[in-house]
């Protein structure tokens, strides 16, 4: 019986430790993924134009109230 429960504990650890070990090859691959040039760029880019348009828009709102 203690065999038993000591073989299911075993398996189970085995199967936390396959699985944290699959996620952090997920999380690996998105952040190398993140920082590749191409991804790298586009964000800085959406950042850029984000930036530009929230500016846009606080300027139209202060004409708009002055």
């Amino acid at each position: 019986m203690l065999d038993n429960h000591r073989d299911a504990s075993v398996q189970a650890e085995r199967r936390l430790e396959r699985s944290v070990a699959a996620a952090l090859r997920v999380i690996a691959a998105a952040h190398d993924e993140r920082q590749a040039p191409p991804v790298s760029a586009a964000r800085r880019r959406l950042s850029e134009v984000y930036g530009a348009t929230r500016l846009a828009r606080r300027l139209e709102q202060e004409r708009r109230s002055a």
